[in-house]
């Protein structure tokens, strides 16, 4: 008799360690900053559709890429938001990563100089800039069709809100800017020039340690199940729906949420291989990047997109 309980005993407690190490008891932890790339993420998390499709996520927010990217680097997160420059820097450096879709905002040059209507108008003017990230990318990508970078003089900023305030006070003649910060600047007068999406480029992206992968692959297939479905959520109310998210998690007033013009939100797609060429031969132009070849083909994991 002692002997049954014994082994009733040991099967009961390898039957618990078995089930707390099952897939649906674990936690996947995404990594954001406050985005328009995030809104998707915050509609699948209030309007409880990662519960719905059966998976826990736990939202991250940083308020610092270089937190974030070391939370990423130290496993504390699975999975971020991230833009493709800081993508290719990190497996660069030897992280194992694989990127599993592409994301939809974007960036766009904004001025508040009276006289800067094209972007031929910047020759020799100050323009902003956090120098060799996914910001500087941005402008020397919209300048190349009529000016050359050294053509005008790059202000170092680093943090977005002070290359703002810099660009409404005319100390900068331009700057790229992501919303929210575009929905201020045009409502304090200033103007887009131009945007990323109008020339084709996307620039962020979801990115997993191939690790999470492994381990957490139904998570994170459920984790793009709700993503769509949030997405489908978005497009099928209005922006006064969200509005919670948008002035809470984004950081938009709410006296302009009726300014709010959000991006075109598709279900998860794979990020273009020209765009990730294009950012790479960007930070190989710049002597960022070492200088064996970086095969993205191996850096992708197309499974979590709906064939």
């Amino acid at each position: 008799m002692k002997r049954i309980l014994y082994l009733m005993a040991i099967l009961s407690l390898t039957f618990t360690a078995c089930r707390q190490k099952s897939p649906e008891n674990q936690s996947l932890k995404v990594g954001v900053m406050s985005s328009m790339d995030y809104v998707p993420l915050a509609v699948a998390k209030e309007k409880g559709i990662f519960e719905k499709h059966g998976v826990s996520v736990e939202i991250v927010k940083f308020y610092s890429a270089n937190e974030r990217d070391a939370a990423f680097q130290s496993g504390n997160i699975d999975g971020t938001v991230i833009d493709y420059t800081g993508a290719i820097l990190q497996r660069a450096g030897g992280i194992d990563l694989k990127l599993t879709s592409a994301c939809n905002a974007t960036f766009c040059l904004m001025t508040a100089n009276p006289n800067i209507n094209q972007i031929s108008d910047l020759r020799g003017k100050k323009i902003g800039v956090s120098r060799n990230t996914v910001i500087d990318f941005c402008i020397e990508k919209a300048l190349a069709s009529a000016v050359s970078a050294d053509s005008i003089e790059k202000q170092e900023i680093n943090k977005i809100p002070i290359r703002f305030e810099m660009l409404l006070k005319g100390e900068s003649d331009a700057t790229a800017l992501p919303d929210p910060f575009i929905t201020i600047a045009l409502s304090k007068g200033a103007r887009s020039i131009v945007c990323m999406n109008e020339l084709g480029f996307a620039v962020t992206g979801i990115m997993f340690k191939t690790a999470s992968i492994d381990q957490k692959f139904d998570q994170i297939k459920a984790f793009y199940a709700a993503y769509n479905e949030a997405v489908e959520y978005i497009k099928s109310h209005s922006v006064e729906d969200i509005k919670d998210i948008l002035v809470n998690d984004i950081g938009f007033p709410e006296p302009l949420i009726g300014n709010v013009r959000l991006p075109d939100y598709t279900p998860a797609q794979m990020p273009k291989m020209t765009d990730l060429k294009e950012t790479e031969n960007w930070l190989r132009s710049k002597d960022l990047l070492p200088s064996k070849d970086i095969i993205w083909e191996n850096c992708l994991d197309d499974r979590f997109i709906q064939k």
